[in-house]
């Protein structure tokens, strides 16, 4: 790899912009890629806004060797639909960083990157789509990644950004922590609410009796969460504004897809695994799938 690595994203939405804005700010801007063409992408924050200059390449033909570093932010429901980027952007010498949802990225992504490095991240920052197709940061943007030697490729690329990396030994228990966050906001979707329904001590009950279903679960793959991690969660979720909303449930309102497999499946596919009983994904799970793919 050169001193100047060449580096792309696949996926501009909220996430994706981010991290291309936040590139973009220290001149190291990277190819964007994405199924819709763009003259530019716009990352709007509390200190002003910061514009990336496009386009935005909607045709894999137009790339003509693999990059250094790829950053991977679309959603686990479009992997598929994104293999011939993923096979063209990709090979032995990448390292491809997943800005997805869930704690099975590598299993993924894998099969479609030529057997370039696939490492996992955690996301800790909420960023959503405006309607002027802008995106709103509303927290420092800040990654969580294991504690590997192609981190470093990651981190570097990101050093001096206002995009915080972290890198962490045990990485499988911050990534099920949030797995747990993303998990319980499953809720939203099915009451149609944005954070604020939190607020409500029956919601409140509910998300605590979920976390600590979803808690026993990530013990049993390996992760050493405390028996605090559910109330800290919701406690999050109560001081949150209460017009956040998450990516699930913008997706339930535009009628796509839902990424509700690898955020709430997971959960009862490990526990019946595990012989784990899992009463409350039994009904969430199937309501989040029939939200995703009907019929009705």
């Amino acid at each position: 790899m050169s001193d100047h690595p060449e580096i792309a994203l696949l996926g501009p939405g909220a996430i994706g912009t981010t991290i291309a804005a936040v590139l973009h700010e220290v001149d190291r801007t990277p190819v964007l890629c994405g199924r819709t063409a763009h003259p530019q992408l716009i990352l709007r924050h509390d200190e002003g806004e910061i514009v990336v200059p496009g386009p935005v390449l909607s045709d894999p033909a137009t790339i003509h060797h693999p990059v250094d570093l790829l950053f991977v932010a679309v959603k686990t429901t479009q992997i598929a639909d994104s293999a011939a980027w993923l096979a063209t952007l990709c090979d032995e010498n990448t390292v491809v960083c997943a800005l997805q949802n869930g704690v099975e990225q590598k299993d993924l992504l894998e099969p479609y990157v030529n057997g370039a490095t696939v490492l996992p991240s955690v996301v800790w920052f909420p960023a959503q789509r405006e309607a002027d197709a802008s995106v709103w940061l509303r927290a420092k943007p800040r990654l969580t990644l294991p504690d590997v030697p192609q981190a470093r490729r990651v981190a570097d690329a990101l050093n001096g950004t206002r995009c915080t990396v972290e890198r962490e030994a045990d990485f499988i228990s911050i990534a099920w922590r949030k797995l747990l966050q993303n998990a319980v906001a499953g809720l939203m979707v099915l009451a149609n609410r944005r954070a604020g329904m939190f607020a409500r001590e029956d919601i409140t009950a509910l998300a605590l009796r979920y976390l600590r279903e979803c808690l026993t679960v990530a013990r049993a793959q390996g992760a050493v969460l405390n028996d605090s991690v559910p109330q800290e969660i919701v406690d999050g979720f109560h001081r949150a504004p209460a017009d956040l909303g998450t990516s699930i449930l913008a997706d339930r309102q535009a009628n796509l897809p839902l990424e509700w497999d690898i955020r709430n499946g997971v959960i009862q596919r490990y526990g019946r695994s595990q012989g784990i009983p899992t009463p409350i994904s039994d009904v969430l799970v199937p309501l989040l799938a029939a939200g995703s793919e009907g019929p009705g």
